[in-house]
């Protein structure tokens, strides 16, 4: 993928701190959508990808706290079950492609 093209990624975090849960939170507030608590869908080009992942490395502790990134396909297909959090007609736009979460 070229730095210059959005991409869609999945930013998932485990915080044992209270405090660094929060800092890493808000940070992931401003840049993505909560598809869960401590889950994130963010629509990014790699570069400030890059930055956004150094802001929060810099907030928690590498031995306690766990931060996993995942760049999704452009194509992806999902399953949901239970209760879901976004409602039916919310739509991430990525690369220019509208793609509707809860088909």
């Amino acid at each position: 993928m070229a730095d210059s093209q959005l991409g869609l990624y999945l930013i998932a975090y485990d915080i044992a701190n209270p405090r660094r849960l929060g800092k890493v939170h808000r940070i992931l507030k401003k840049q993505g959508l909560p598809v869960q608590y401590s889950v994130f869908a963010v629509v990014i080009k790699r570069p400030r990808l890059l930055r956004l992942l150094e802001r929060i490395e810099q907030q928690i502790e590498e031995v306690e706290d766990d931060v996993r990134c995942y760049r999704l396909p452009a194509n992806v297909d999902t399953v949901t079950l239970g209760k879901q959090y976004f409602p039916q007609d919310v739509m991430l736009f990525t690369g220019g492609v509208n793609r509707i979460l809860n088909d």
